[in-house]
């Protein structure tokens, strides 16, 4: 081990330099719809509106997810002010809890080392990495589930004692609890189930005696339930669409429209893992292996990780991110198989560095809309690092080399994202909405015609009124339909009548229907355009 790594002084200073550029970082890119832009102005408006029970979207009730995110989002907002990486806080707090969370307990559960190592492997995985950055609900359920198999892996140790194991127990629990309200029944059933397996394959049925079963469910019953039964009570439909349209449904039915190939999160792990790729095969065939002793973390990580992967998998509903929760499992186990690798196998991260630096370099004229200068960057940096990595390896360096694969990892991502800034940008609409933002009072009218533009909302600061659309704001408008209007027919009238009177107001317009309503000559002057949306005025307000 470099004489560097020894002191852990020069650990905390690590994690330091991972904290500030993980926040740096937060800043870099536009809040890309539909999800960034759609809980940034969920956040928003609960912060204005004060109603911390009832979640809404664009004004209307919206019931898809629980509220955690949203509350800590608007806890940033009243702290920061309201803007792109305050919106992304949340995550970006959760990443890096999730990595120092790893740090510990592989320290705790298979030596200092395997902590060190991966810890370095979750922040630099791509997903994880990416979703750190990225203003959406899955990465904030994976830290808090993380939170929770950190928590129940140091408690159940052998060599835990009475105290310890509760209070350990209690925060899994509590962590749990967070799980819930961070995106649903998720919080439970995983864990629940990954329990119940392990439970079978190892033989360690004394588990359930160690989960501080009445005192845990009771910490999890004190945090998890107010809010549900508060918001049943002022929203009597809301327990039906939760529980049986966003949870039922979702797993067992096709009718969100997300459904894959049961391949479909196998495929996902190739590009997902990076740069570890290579590594994770042979950690968890590893973990197979029985250690003595009567707890067996390697395989509870191993549980966790296949369990998990399988139920996603078989769910009629697949997304990406549905996948970030086993990521902190995998890297745990690639942290004790990277402690103890051999000279070639540890190679494979730098390796495949290079090898997707080197490809990425020749494949960059087939990303016309991507700042080439910054792409470049991430494949130089991946390929820079993957080789000052291997020549680490080579020289019995194995934390550098790790430290060394895991930044190139990291830039990588980074830089790539970045990268997009300038189509993303225009697909959020951020310039059409600031074109007009300014002009707008709290009572100004701005129509959204037969779309809802997720991130134009927040960056206007100003809500609209569907027309002619309802997409996932359905369900609220069905509670709601004042706050909506139905038929371009009476758009078109209501248009026609504030026009008369000189009133102020303003409407998003999908392209298509925006030369539909210049055939029917409608009083209007076209004030900026994005992706696929045109955005025009009453041209009494330019007198």
């Amino acid at each position: 081990m470099p004489a560097f790594f020894r002191s852990r002084t020069a650990q905390y200073l690590l994690a330091a330099v991972f904290i500030v550029f993980s926040l740096l970082v937060l800043n870099l890119r536009t809040l890309i719809p539909p999800d960034e832009g759609r809980y940034a102005e969920m956040a928003r408006e609960m912060l204005l509106t004060g109603d911390w029970v009832t979640t809404r979207l664009n004004g209307i009730k919206y019931f898809e997810k629980p509220p955690l995110h949203t509350w800590m989002s608007a806890v940033s907002f009243a702290l920061f002010g309201i803007g792109d990486w305050q919106a992304r806080l949340w995550n970006g707090v959760c990443g890096m809890v999730g990595v120092l969370m790893v740090a510990y307990t592989g320290r705790r559960v298979f030596g200092g080392r395997a902590g060190l190592y991966a810890a370095l492997v979750l922040g630099s995985m791509l997903f994880w990495a990416a979703a750190s950055q990225f203003n959406s609900l899955d990465l904030p359920v994976a830290a808090t589930m993380a939170l929770a198999l950190c928590a129940l892996l140091i408690a159940q140790l052998d060599d835990t004692d009475m105290t310890q194991r509760r209070r350990w127990m209690l925060v899994c629990w509590a962590a749990m609890a967070l799980s819930l309200l961070a995106k649903g029944l998720i919080g439970i059933v995983l864990p629940g189930g990954v329990l119940l397996i392990y439970a079978l394959v190892s033989g360690d049925r004394g588990i359930w005696r160690r989960l501080h079963l009445v005192s845990g469910l009771l910490v999890f019953l004190l945090l998890a339930l107010p809010w549900f039964l508060l918001v049943a009570a002022r929203n009597p439909e809301q327990p039906q669409f939760f529980f049986i349209h966003e949870h039922w449904d979702r797993f067992f039915l096709k009718t969100h429209h997300r459904d894959g190939p049961w391949y479909y999160f196998l495929l996902l792990l190739l590009p997902a893992t990076m740069p570890w790729l290579a590594t994770l095969p042979a950690s968890l065939a590893a973990a197979r292996k029985r250690v003595e002793g009567r707890f067996q973390p390697a395989r509870l990580l191993l549980v966790w990780t296949v369990f998990i992967l399988l139920f996603f998998s078989y769910s009629s509903s697949k997304l990406p991110g549905y996948m970030l929760p086993v990521f902190p499992a995998m890297a745990l186990l690639a942290g004790a198989y990277l402690d103890r690798a051999s000279r070639n196998a540890a190679l494979s991260a730098p390796a495949l560095l290079v090898v997707v630096g080197v490809a990425g370099v020749v494949c960059m004229r087939f990303f016309p809309i991507i700042n080439l200068p910054l792409l470049g960057g991430a494949f130089g940096a991946a390929i820079v690092c993957g080789v000052a990595a291997g020549m680490a390896e080579w020289r019995g360096q194995r934390t550098a080399m790790i430290v060394l694969a895991a930044l190139g990892g990291w830039m990588l991502t980074q830089l790539s994202m970045t990268a997009y800034e300038s189509h993303g940008r225009q697909q959020a609409g951020r310039d059409a909405a600031l074109a007009i933002r300014a002009e707008l009072k709290y009572d100004t009218p701005v129509y959204s015609v037969g779309t809802y533009e997720q991130s134009m909302t927040f960056y206007m600061g100003h809500t609209v009124i569907p027309v002619a659309y309802s997409g996932e704001l359905d369900f609220g408008l069905r509670q709601e339909a004042w706050r909506g209007v139905a038929s371009m027919d009476e758009f078109y009238a209501r248009w026609l009548l504030s026009a008369g009177r000189g009133g102020p107001q303003y409407a998003i317009v999908r392209e298509d229907l925006y030369g539909a309503m210049r055939l029917r000559g409608l009083p209007m002057v076209e004030r900026a355009r994005g992706d696929g949306i045109v955005v025009v005025a009453s041209p009494l307000i330019l007198r």
